[in-house]
């Protein structure tokens, strides 16, 4: 069944294509303008606004101490200050070829990254920024991953579908098309599903049908 969605609010920027869910809010990061913006999840009420050093970002999640953003078009994963955006380190993104991450999600201490270029998930030690560990990804344009007990969604942009993966194969449990908008950014917040299409800016969410 397809994956059925909602309109929930525009986002404020131009190309929004990073989401991120957090007790906090709502976090998007824009591709055209580079700010990340955080926002209420009943209305998409404007909660804070902040400017990056990304070029033209297409990721972003949250480890509770920093915000990390993916830099696409430098080829870099930002570390910044949750309260200012300030850069406070920047890393090579495993798989860049011209252009480099796009999800980001922080997930036990590891940062896992989808890069489009190598059609690849990492796994990522933060400290130490190496591989710990890769899997396929479902198809040549990942774009955002969440969790969800124990297993790693993932937007596959192109196909216009949800992939269930197991995070140790790569194996595709599962597949919803999404129907309507085209998935660009993509978090879970409280078991629904958000996505953010880059086009038009609007932000929907949406459950599985049983």
């Amino acid at each position: 069944m397809p994956l059925k969605l909602s309109k929930v609010f525009t986002s404020p920027g131009p190309h929004p294509n990073g989401l991120q869910g957090t007790t906090e809010g709502l976090w998007i990061l824009d591709q055209g303008n580079n700010k990340i913006s955080c926002h209420a999840y009943r209305d998409g009420a404007l909660l804070r606004l902040l400017d990056t050093d990304s070029d033209r970002g297409s990721g972003i999640t949250d480890s509770g101490e920093y915000l990390y953003i993916a830099s696409t078009y430098s080829c870099e994963i930002l570390r910044c200050d949750r309260r200012t955006g300030e850069t406070t380190a920047r890393y090579a993104t495993p798989g860049a070829v011209k252009t480099g991450s796009h999800g980001l999600e922080w997930k036990d201490g590891d940062l896992w990254m989808a890069v489009p270029p190598a059609a690849t998930i990492y796994c990522m030690d933060p400290v130490t920024w190496t591989v710990k560990h890769s899997i396929p990804a479902p198809g040549d344009r990942p774009h955002g991953i969440a969790w969800e007990n124990g297993h790693l969604w993932c937007v596959e942009t192109n196909h216009r579908a949800i992939y269930r993966l197991d995070p140790q194969t790569g194996e595709q449990l599962e597949k919803i098309p999404v129907e309507g908008p085209e998935p660009h950014g993509f978090t879970m917040w409280q078991g629904e599903f958000w996505i953010v299409d880059a086009e038009t800016g609007e932000v929907h969410r949406g459950a599985r049908t049983p």
